[in-house]
């Protein structure tokens, strides 16, 4: 059942890091065309400056947790590194039970209110022609943290079994 979690919760990140690394790709189009749009046709769409930064928040909160899988996130490495796999991995298990998971939670539970009254009066862009339906922008930051605590919690696991493993 561990090993279940620890899978299925790996393939969503990748998952989320798979659609960041689209809507990457995605965002570099259409940075291209508001610049051709803004310095060719001297004009400016509304809908296509709030889609780039749409998309632009989506790369984070979708790549939060992929980060976390393929250990890419940013650490103070001076000690970290001089460290036994052990003793690494006792720094993973703490960081995550002392400041991941209640930061995570803390982030959920403050942005859940805020994402439902969005969807109640249906908010939109405030801009003219702006994008509608910003309560589904609003939807991702609780989903990015989710995301992220359930890998957190899934890189527990792994570096308990590393811990109380017989190899290490």
């Amino acid at each position: 059942m561990v090993r279940f979690f620890v899978s299925v919760t790996e393939w969503i990140s990748e998952w989320g890091g798979r659609v960041g690394m689209l809507l990457t790709l995605l965002l570099v189009f259409i940075s291209a065309f508001e610049t051709g749009e803004r310095y060719i046709f001297h004009r400016s769409s509304t809908p296509v400056q709030e889609l780039a930064w749409h998309f632009f928040t989506l790369i984070f909160l979708l790549g939060f947790a992929y980060t976390l899988k393929h250990n890419g996130h940013v650490r103070v490495d001076i000690f970290y590194d001089r460290m036994s796999e052990r003793g690494q991995a006792v720094i993973n298990i703490l960081s995550v039970l002392l400041l991941l998971i209640p930061f995570c939670i803390m982030i959920i539970g403050f942005s859940w209110d805020w994402v439902i009254q969005s969807f109640r009066m249906a908010e939109k862009s405030s801009d003219p022609g702006g994008l509608p339906a910003r309560w589904i922008l609003k939807g991702a930051l609780p989903l990015g943290f989710a995301m992220l605590l359930i890998q957190g919690l899934a890189e527990t696991v792994k570096n308990l079994r590393l811990l109380f493993s017989k190899k290490a």
